[in-house]
């Protein structure tokens, strides 16, 4: 039960905690009677794996081992990693790098413990060494089965580990050389020994179709199939809904309401309504949100499964959803023509953008049109002369319904103002492109590009920022513990760093705390050659974003009350928020547990940077394996980051990034200056920096470990360079100043 683990270690590690006997610490924390036997069976792991302590009189205090830290371990591809401590009362420290001597049999995602050898200074790094493993993250694992001397074999994919698992028998699975495999841990490898582990299940030969779908949603342990109790409980809910039932809820079944989502979309679960009061002229802005809550009854078998899974993952092709379909395509989507519950929030805006009156309903609509980006874009294009005049849709489809037309000037005009007035209050805008793969008729990539963010998006985004924010200060004037979505404000000395990168490529930072001059350096490269590098080194220097009940501004948003409230069919903070909105809705009041929330927010925020670490990699696979027959094709990039062993590169107009080895520039001895992020031919003076742009040539990729190895169009690898067996080892660097070749 991770939850009542998070409960129990936020309990004890608390400033406020005095020390108390297990009974005590359960009745503490108000859980029920039931969950005893649980709660002994928790605190006793946690002594056991030493992050409690029992005193002399059995209290139970958090650990205190001297010189020791906790932390999540992070292993390079060279097999040195680094461990990222746990905040302690909101205070973050430094990571700290770890040898692979020093390592254990950690692996990365693993909960550790680590003996700090070396205090972090403003030259060096902090060091230390693993003494235990606490918790593993995982011990299943996807590889390639391979036999050699009769030894049964699995290369696991990625950095995961430095060499292949030994797996016994594998063929009493069926398992055959160049299968997709999952293994189970059963003794993690050291330094010094190999692994040892176990094929439970063959997923398929490598590169059969969706092998690489199957592969990456068992190396990430995401779920499939829902339980049929859940299932059960949804065509329960299904048989029992009316479109005609409207009692308790606000009728908005005659308003003009329209939803605008990617054209391939299944659920959809905002929509939205822009008017202006014919007697006060304020904007009036209406967003309904899918009433998931009308269907999910708390501590069913559907909000337990939604719950664990907390996330949608959208992987390339596939929908993995948090309810099942009869509810998240079904009940709950905010289908055309279809009366449906919502949530419902209504704003008012002076024309100078004072927010003025919100209200909150429990509401029914039915969704008047459903446009794709795509449609709208292409209207508002129409409304500014960018385009002639010509049918929505396209042949065969009727044209926009004349009432439409205003409402989406309106809804253009509104979100412009609303942006305009989020930027003069310091939000950021980091543009970080998304990759889209292309496919053929088989399903096959045969090609990307990158996502096109216009205003139709725009328009989208700011009026769900609106509802969100409304929600949140909603629920904090009236004091109503909630879970918010946070991202603390970045370390001064991350931002310093950053200052320091932005002045290299020319962009001098003279106060690196104002928001607006970020803001600047930001919109001045948003089209530039360096922006790749600008926008993802500012985002590297900024703290994630999560959920929690403790009270945060949102940094990036700048925004001091923010909350996810918009899409509770894939999202499981969202339904959390609408239950506490539906309890104001029905009784004007409304409250919640802080430390049940605290708990709820940690397992909701490691659960999506699940899913979307398992989106990254799937997509990044696809990438690779169509760039792996299209080897000796020439790309327009941009250097992104430089070290002493080569450069990084962005494609310009393909979403791929690869590394230029410093071992295949031919022509010079280069030199890496640390100071400026520059690599300089001793004899040429040639110079690779960031931001520059570069003609690269695709020159090999390696599938298992997810890297695409490229070099300049301009040069030939000598004939002796033999790559074919393996990428270099691109962790043992030496130190800077040495001549490399």
């Amino acid at each position: 039960m991770p939850d009542l683990l998070a409960k129990v270690l936020h309990a004890v590690t608390a400033k406020s905690y005095v020390p108390l006997k297990a009974k005590p610490l359960f009745k503490r924390l108000n859980l029920p009677e039931s969950d005893y036997p649980q709660f002994r069976k928790t605190v006793r792991e946690l002594v056991r794996t030493g992050r409690l302590s029992l005193a002399r009189n059995n209290t139970l205090r958090a650990a205190d081992v001297h010189g020791t830290v906790t932390g999540i371990y992070r292993r390079s591809a060279s097999g040195h990693g680094f461990v990222r401590p746990h905040t302690v009362d909101g205070t973050f420290k430094p990571e700290i790098f770890i040898r692979e001597d020093k390592s254990l049999d950690a692996a990365t995602g693993d909960e550790v413990m680590v003996r700090v050898t070396r205090e972090a200074t403003n030259i060096k790094d902090a060091a230390g060494e693993i003494v235990r493993v606490l918790e593993r993250n995982t011990r299943t694992f996807v590889g390639t089965y391979f036999e050699r001397d009769r030894e049964a074999l699995v290369r696991i994919d990625g950095n995961a580990f430095t060499h292949s698992i030994a797996v016994g028998d594998a063929g009493a699975k069926g398992a055959k050389p160049q299968d997709k495999v999952v293994v189970e841990m059963l003794r993690f490898p050291t330094p010094d020994a190999r692994g040892e582990g176990v094929v439970t299940e063959v997923l398929g030969p490598h590169g059969a179709p969706g092998v690489d779908t199957l592969s990456v949603i068992r190396a990430f342990g995401l779920p499939e199939a829902f339980p049929e109790s859940a299932l059960a409980e949804a065509r329960q809910v299904a048989s029992q809904f009316a479109e005609t039932d409207l009692h308790g809820r606000t009728d908005f079944t005659n308003d003009l309401v329209i939803t605008i989502d990617p054209p391939d979309a299944k659920d959809f679960d905002d929509a939205i309504s822009v008017a202006i009061d014919p007697k006060t002229k304020h904007w009036v802005l209406t967003v309904h949100i899918a009433d998931v809550a009308a269907f999910v009854k708390p501590g069913g078998a559907l909000d337990v499964e939604a719950r664990n899974r907390a996330t949608s993952a959208y992987l390339p092709q596939k929908v993995i959803p948090m309810f099942p379909e009869v509810i998240s395509n079904g009940l709950a989507s905010l289908q055309e023509g279809k009366v449906r519950y919502v949530k419902t929030v209504r704003m008012e805006f002076t024309s100078n953008l004072q927010k003025g009156h919100v209200e909150f309903a429990n509401g029914a609509i039915k969704n008047r049109k459903r446009f794709t980006y795509e449609e709208v874009q292409k209207v508002l294009d129409e409304l500014s002369g960018v385009s002639s005049p010509s049918p929505l849709a396209g042949e065969g489809k009727d044209e926009i319904s004349p009432d439409i037309l205003p409402m989406l000037r309106r809804m253009r005009d509104l979100s412009l103002l609303l942006r305009k007035k989020r930027f003069k209050r310091g939000a950021l805008e980091l543009t970080m492109p998304e990759a889209v793969l292309e496919y053929d008729a088989d399903g096959r990539v045969n090609g990307a590009h990158f996502a096109e963010q216009n205003l139709s998006h725009q328009i989208v985004e700011e009026f769900m920022l609106a509802a969100n924010e409304a929600v949140a200060e909603h629920f904090t004037k009236y004091e109503v513990p909630f879970l918010r979505r946070v991202h603390p404000a970045p370390n001064e000395e991350k931002l310093e760093a950053f200052a320091q990168f932005a002045g290299i490529l020319g962009y001098p930072i003279k106060r690196v705390q104002d928001r607006f001059e970020l803001q600047r350096v930001l919109s001045e490269t948003a089209d530039k050659p360096e922006r790749a590098a600008l926008h993802f080194a500012l985002l590297r220097s900024l703290k994630q974003a999560t959920y929690s009940p403790i009270q945060d501004e949102h940094y990036a948003l700048a925004s001091q009350h923010y909350c996810h409230f918009t899409s509770p069919i894939r999202r499981y903070p969202d339904l959390q928020v609408h239950r506490l909105l539906d309890r104001w809705i029905r009784h004007g009041s409304a409250s919640a547990n802080t430390e049940e929330l605290v708990a709820l927010g940690e397992h909701c925020s490691k659960m999506e940077r699940r899913a979307e670490t398992a989106e990254r990699e799937l997509v990044k696979l696809r990438l690779l394996t169509y760039l792996s027959t299209r080897l000796g094709e020439q790309l327009d990039a941009v250097i992104t980051g430089v070290a002493d062993y080569g450069f990084f590169a962005q494609a310009e107009r393909f979403p791929a990034e690869g590394l230029v080895h410093i071992s295949s520039l031919v022509d010079d001895y280069y030199w890496f200056d640390e100071s400026s992020h520059t690599l300089e031919g001793r004899r040429t003076k040639r110079r690779f920096r960031l931001g520059d742009r570069v003609r690269l040539v695709v020159a090999r990729i390696d599938l298992q470990r997810r890297m695409l190895d490229l070099r300049l169009a301009d040069t030939q690898p000598k004939a002796e360079d033999d790559r074919s067996n393996a990428l270099p080892n691109y962790g043992h660097f030496p130190k800077r100043g040495k001549r490399r070749k």
